[in-house]
Order: C-alpha cells, then structure tokens, then sequence
C-alpha cells in the first residue's frame, strides 16, 4: 500500500512537472482561427469582459502567472487582450524599441482614437506628461498624467522592467475617474499591461486592460465602450509601431 501510494506521488510530481517544462503560452480560449492570425503575425483583439475568458495561460511562466493573478484580483467587468507574435530573427533588440516607445508619455498625446459614438476621430490623450521618473536597475518608475476627454486627468502609475529577453509594462490609475459628475472607476481600478517576452524563435506580445467599474443604468455600454476601446487603442498602437 505504501508502495502504491509512493508510485501515485512520483507519477503525479512527474506529470506536474512535464506539463509545466511543455507549457504553452495560451490556453484552449484562444481559437484555431485566432491562433492562425497571430501565426500570421497579425494583431489580435478580443473584448473577453472577464478575467475567466483570458487565453494567457499562468502556466506558462512567473510572469503570466502574476499577470493572471492581479487580473483576477482585480476583478474587471470590461476587459480586452491584445497578442502579436514576432520573428525573433531581424528584431533581436525588440525590448529596446519597445521600452523606448512606453517611455516616452509625452507622445502618447495625439494618439488617433476612433469615437463609436461620434463616428470621428479623436486624440486618446489630449496631454500627456511625466511628474516623476526613478529607475532603479532594470526597473523604471514613472508618475504620469494623461488628459482623457470625457473623464479628465487620468493619473498613472507606470512601471517598466526590462531584460534581454523580455519586457514587462504595468500602468494604473491613482486618482478616481469621473463621467458626467459621477465616479465611475476608483483608484486602482483601471490596469493596462504590456508583457513581450522571448519563446524559441519568436517575440510573444501580450497586452491585457480592465477596468473594474459598476454597472450604471442606461450609461454601462458607454462607459464599457470609451474604456474598453481607449485600452485597445492604447495596445494598439505600440505594437503597430514596433
């Protein structure tokens, strides 16, 4: 019996370890179709709502997990991801170009962003500026405000760690978000990360934001939609610039 229960131990250590070493970096929510666009080198965009409808798997390595972890945390009622995959091959110093884009906040302003509503272009960040800035290592740290009609001064806590072989992007909100008078996200409750790292001969790139906002009568899709599609745009346009 006791060799039994031994021989059930080391097969299910085993099994836990190989499927760890063989972990993939997504999990079955992404699609065959999706996986193909991203093969293809494409982006990829999908409203998922909640934090269970994640594709990033928090197998794969510490990161993911954290990521995983601070999403559900967070507990969103509006979320999206945004994943590229890149030839390592020609792009070797990826983490660099990135890490540059993500620090400079000042041109984050004039970023397009396409209102639904309006059905007309607008600047995602009319202003944008860094309050402070301290690195420490590989580890930046910057305080920035981003002027972002209709909800006004976003403040943000911005950290960029970056290493050879990946780069890791978090920003949240440090002052309540207002709409038509009324707080609509509270400090903490709007995160944006921005993950690239390394795996065989490809750049993985994985943006995720949320926003953990009530549910307001007659506003919650508008609300849903000026969140949703600004973090989507915001994504966007760092990887279509790498």
């Amino acid at each position: 019996m006791k060799r039994t229960t031994k021989f059930i131990w080391i097969f299910t250590l085993l099994t836990l370890c190989i499927t760890s070493l063989f972990a993939d970096t997504f999990n079955s929510k992404l699609t065959a179709q999706e996986k193909a666009k991203l093969d293809k080198g494409e982006v990829l965009i999908k409203n998922i709502d909640y934090q269970k409808n994640m594709c990033l798997n928090p197998d794969e390595n510490a990161v993911c997990k954290k990521i995983v972890n601070e999403v559900k945390n967070l507990n969103p009622k509006y979320l999206a991801e945004i994943i590229q995959k890149k030839d390592y091959k020609g792009n070797e110093k990826l983490p660099e170009k990135i890490e540059k884009l993500l620090k400079n906040i000042p041109d984050y302003a004039g970023i397009p962003y396409y209102s639904e509503r309006h059905k007309r272009y607008f600047d995602l960040y009319s202003s944008a500026k860094i309050v402070s800035e301290t690195t420490n290592g590989n580890i930046t740290t910057i305080k920035a405000e981003l002027d972002m009609e209709p909800f006004g001064i976003v403040k943000e806590d911005i950290t960029i760690e970056k290493h050879d072989d990946y780069l890791l992007y978090t920003a949240v909100n440090t002052n309540d978000l207002k709409y038509e008078g009324f707080t609509c996200v509270g400090k903490g409750k709007l995160k944006i990360y921005i993950y690239m790292y390394k795996k065989d001969d490809k750049w993985i790139i994985y943006g995720i934001g949320g926003v953990n906002a009530p549910h307001f009568p007659f506003l919650t899709d508008r609300i849903r939609t000026s969140f949703i599609n600004r973090i989507k745009t915001f994504c966007n346009f760092i990887f279509t610039k790498l």
